[in-house]
């Protein structure tokens, strides 16, 4: 349990943020304002809250838990995200800024429907519902998360903790929209870069250096090797945890601060800074979590989790490790605003305009986006108050979910002009059921689900265009036009199509 030092700089966090939404709420003009921001976002606001909205909790819990409890083996996943993270740069944030202006969209569900001319309305409507499914499992992690810190921290009941950082989260992402949680998470990824820097440094020199933390691996039984120590083959586990960088190409929130950068041009410099951050912050956790295997003897059942957390009780007078653990609540709410304020959008553009009111007003479309919030919100609560949840494990499987059914498709829709609605639909649906079935079986153990429901999306597509031609004339112009304008604006993208 912390003191009043700690709880006094977590009650001045709060206010701040508070604050800043009281302060985007009336920056927040309309829709477009509310969520992508006007398209207004420089690079290092761009870079850096979409990268917080990336790493999330599980960054300063999950992924130095497994590390904790499976050695550097664990590390694959780190790899994975960070290869995942170079890519999604490289090949989509660019095109996806420029396509989605082109289609006038906002949202993932409604650019797959402008982008693909689909005259039945299921693609906008399928997405939309995967993504309120798998983005309420993902919002409940971080309130998983929040609920381990404020458990650990002061002492209470893990149910009113999670209810004590939910409620935080949602006020202000109700309040200012975008614009408050891309300016947040912009503060907040700094503040997770400097944590994740600053403890690993402290916590090694703590130990006893590499020598200690050899030691106790061996005392513990984890092997040293990076390579797993599996019955089966070892490249199967390696592909299972690289795989996460497979997820990047369909994560709604991190897409939509692509969509949201002021122009393609600052795309560049924008990716420079974020694969920098991610690198470091990747590489910072995976320490983090071998030097805990020496600080720190038998836990497990999610308690391995709680590592990080540990770590700064352990090393910081309660001013400073008050700072360090906000960062940790950074981390969990630079997520949770993003999915929440995604989930609205769903809600409030793709699923409320389309079939209740096809022309609501600019004031009414705020209301229902903030309601949209709400709902959401109560819901995921709901789900994080089991304290048998683990960070890791709810993330991992939303994270499978996005990636399996959005992934390629984003992919087709920006680099194969022939790609028709039906192949999008087709390889949306058959994605999301084999990951499901996949998962239900209980292959999970086995492979991580996302690798077959990414490769049977895939195939589906591929399928589908060759039996359903593309003969939408617009639909092949428009994907000229955007190709042209991405190579105007950026000098070296790719022009080669799938």
């Amino acid at each position: 349990m912390v003191g009043i030092q700690t709880l006094l700089t977590f009650i001045l966090y709060f206010i701040f943020l508070m604050a800043m939404g009281l302060y985007f709420y009336k920056q927040t003009l309309d829709l477009e304002d509310y969520l992508i921001g006007g398209r207004g976002m420089g690079s290092w606001v761009t870079a850096l809250s979409a990268q917080a909205s990336d790493m999330s909790g599980w960054l300063l819990m999950g992924l130095p838990g497994a590390v904790y409890l499976g050695g550097p083996a664990e590390a694959w996943i780190a790899i994975g995200l960070f290869i995942g993270t170079v890519l999604n740069w490289k090949y989509v944030a660019a095109r996806l800024r420029v396509y989605t202006q082109q289609t006038q969209t906002m949202t993932l569900p409604s650019f797959f429907e402008e982008r693909f001319k689909d005259p039945t309305g299921l693609l906008r409507v399928i997405t939309a519902i995967i993504t309120l499914i798998f983005f309420t499992i993902y919002s409940s992690s971080g309130l998983v998360a929040a609920g381990r810190l404020f458990e650990s921290m002061f002492n209470i009941d893990y149910s009113l903790a999670v209810i004590i950082g939910g409620i935080a989260i949602i006020l202000y992402t109700f309040l200012g929209g975008f614009l408050a949680v891309s300016w947040s998470d912009f503060i907040q990824g700094a503040l997770m870069f400097v944590a994740i820097i600053v403890v690993p440094i402290l916590a090694y020199n703590f130990v006893g250096g590499a020598s200690a933390i050899s030691e106790a691996m061996s005392l513990n039984e984890i092997s040293g090797s990076i390579v797993p120590q599996s019955e089966n083959w070892a490249l199967i586990p390696i592909i299972s945890a690289a795989a996460w960088g497979l997820g990047y190409f369909g994560q709604p929130h991190i897409l939509a601060r692509f969509m949201g950068i002021d122009s393609v041009k600052k795309v560049p410099k924008a990716m420079s800074i974020a694969v920098v951050w991610v690198f470091i912050s990747l590489l910072g956790a995976v320490i983090i979590g071998l030097i805990s295997i020496p600080m720190f003897e038998g836990l497990g059942g999610g308690t391995q989790e709680k590592v990080f957390i540990y770590m700064i009780g352990e090393l910081f007078n309660p001013w400073l490790g008050g700072i360090l653990l906000a960062a940790i609540l950074s981390a969990i709410m630079s997520t949770i605003d993003s999915q929440l304020l995604v989930s609205s959008s769903a809600l409030t553009e793709d699923l409320y305009r389309s079939f209740l009111n096809r022309e609501p007003s600019s004031e009414e479309l705020m209301k229902m986006g903030r309601i949209c919030v709400l709902i959401i919100s109560v819901i995921a609560l709901i789900l994080a108050l089991n304290p048998e949840n683990t960070v890791l494990g709810l993330v991992a499987y939303a994270w499978a979910g996005f990636g399996a059914a959005f992934g390629p498709v984003v992919l087709f829709a920006l680099f194969s002009k022939k790609t028709t609605w039906q192949a999008a639909l087709a390889g949306m649906v058959t994605g999301t059921l084999a990951l499901v079935i996949w998962d239900v079986v209980g292959l999970g153990a086995v492979m991580y689900e996302i690798v077959p429901g990414f490769i049977i999306n895939c195939l589906t597509i591929v399928i589908v265009n060759a039996l359903v031609k593309q003969q939408d004339t617009g639909v092949l112009a428009e994907f000229e036009e955007v190709v042209e304008a991405v190579d105007e604006g950026i000098t070296g993208e790719s022009t080669v199509e799938l």
